[in-house]
């Protein structure tokens, strides 16, 4: 991951905290459909960037990483949910971070 810059975190709709607390949930949820994604990482303010294939850039809160669209469907498997909880943590994007946030 690369780090570009910080910024202050956005507030989040009550959908996509529930969407947050669902990528971080242990177990790992196997139905978690990616047009959501998409829609919680434009929310965020993430800017992403179509590259060949499946695979995405994505900028976040000053850090970049490469995403995959599902192959087959459009849910994501549980690796493919764990290397998307790997991004958001690194970009600090976890439940935590924007509860304390929307708390001060």
């Amino acid at each position: 991951m690369l780090r570009v810059s910080a910024t202050p975190l956005r507030p989040v709709s009550h959908k996509h905290e529930n969407l947050l607390r669902a990528i971080f949930h242990d177990p790992i949820s196997g139905n978690i459909h990616w047009r959501e994604i998409e829609s919680l990482l434009n929310h965020l303010g993430a800017s992403i960037e179509s590259l060949s294939g499946a695979r995405m850039r994505v900028k976040l809160h000053g850090y970049e990483g490469i995403l995959h669209r599902p192959h087959r469907g459009n849910t994501l498997g549980r690796g493919d949910i764990q290397h998307l909880r790997d991004y958001l943590s690194h970009a600090r994007a976890t439940p935590s971070q924007y509860e304390a946030a929307r708390d001060r």
